[in-house]
């Protein structure tokens, strides 16, 4: 189960950041991320999705390595990968309520029930 757990977060995660570089690039889903206020994201918002992809990246791997899909850290990081996963899937928490208060109903809509998904996940990893 947690191998399944973590290639399907890893999965999201990947989705998600590929949504992230479509903003990034200027396509006009600004109504979905960041408060919905902005159609095509400006400039400050575009460095905020180039911060989620990277950050997207660090917790699709951490997922994997939490579920020994991949190796990348040596074994005596298991504490700290474990103690990581507790802290991502926190933060993916959080994620929920920041969608759920959002002002647009497209982010509220679509990107509320993917955090949950990613929250979930996150929890099973750090469970696992």
């Amino acid at each position: 189960m947690p191998q399944f757990a973590a290639v399907a977060f890893a999965l999201i995660l990947a989705a998600v950041a590929v949504f992230q570089i479509a903003l990034i690039a200027g396509a006009p889903l600004g109504h979905l991320a960041w408060g919905g206020q902005d159609r095509v994201l400006p400039p400050q918002k575009r460095w905020g999705s180039v911060v989620s992809v990277v950050l997207y990246a660090a917790f699709g791997l951490l997922g994997l390595e939490r579920a020994g899909v991949v190796e990348l850290l040596p074994a005596g990081a298991d504490t700290l990968v474990h103690i990581a996963m507790w802290v991502v899937a926190g933060y993916l928490a959080l994620g929920i309520l920041l969608n759920l208060a959002s002002r647009s109903k497209p982010e509220r809509y679509v990107m509320t029930p993917v955090v949950t998904v990613l929250a979930a996940l996150g929890f099973v990893l750090a469970l696992g």
